[in-house]
């Protein structure tokens, strides 16, 4: 199954400092046909305005990957952990038992990024928080895993939950598979550019829900930069 969600379908905030899509109901927006997908909960669009962003606040029990579009994104939190990720580069944050977090946008231009929230496999457990680069140039033509919940992705941030987060970035014309497997669950957003997956065009910011489809097969109409999730 693809399901395609155009752009336009989701849900939307406007806080003046931050514009946000929603992919699936997350505050003010409740879809409940669109609630999560396997053990993906969250996938905000937000562009936050230069010299704003989320003053502390708590989280737990929640895998929150960070994946920067454009600009950079300043973390701080309660165990200590402060960093600057910029644009193609990605942190992860497992809430665990608890953590209380800032997220600032420290520069003088916008800061756009997907924020993915996965629902944890071990409740409890001790928070932890890292971040890495991932050059755009690494992933021409195939998808890297970026963050992963296998012991396999020895490259990849880790993540505790049955989920991977890929990225690739495609020249027009290009063609990509990924092996979701049949018995999981895919959720892809192109960051930039146009794709085609089963004939069907999807644009900058549409999310695709997948299922029951073993290898994902993808091409680029445009130079693209795609992100996907696959959970259980």
């Amino acid at each position: 199954m693809i399901d395609h969600r155009p752009f336009s379908t989701l849900g939307s905030a406007d806080h003046g400092w931050l514009h946000a899509k929603h992919h699936f109901s997350f505050a003010d927006y409740m879809d409940r046909n669109r609630m999560h997908w396997g053990r993906l909960r969250v996938w905000n669009d937000d562009v936050i305005a230069p010299q704003t962003g989320f003053p502390p606040h708590p989280h737990r029990d929640m895998e929150i990957i960070t994946y920067v579009r454009e600009g950079a994104i300043t973390h701080e939190d309660s165990l200590g952990n402060h960093g600057r990720t910029e644009a193609g580069d990605v942190q992860v944050m497992s809430a665990g038992s608890g953590i209380i977090h800032s997220e600032f946008n420290r520069e003088t231009v916008p800061t756009r990024l997907f924020q993915i929230w996965i629902q944890t496999d071990e409740l409890g457990a001790a928070p932890a928080w890292g971040a890495r680069p991932f050059p755009k140039a690494d992933r021409a033509g195939k998808f890297v895993i970026l963050a992963s919940g296998s012991a396999e992705d020895t490259e990849a941030l880790p993540i505790r939950a049955a989920a991977r987060v890929a990225g690739a970035t495609l020249k027009a014309g290009e063609t990509v598979s990924f092996p979701l497997g049949a018995n999981c669950f895919g959720y892809l957003v192109p960051a930039t550019g146009l794709i085609e997956i089963d004939d069907i065009r999807i644009h900058p910011g549409d999310g695709v829900a997948i299922s029951d489809v073993d290898v994902l097969v993808i091409t680029a109409i445009e130079d693209s930069e795609i992100v996907l999730v696959q959970t259980a």
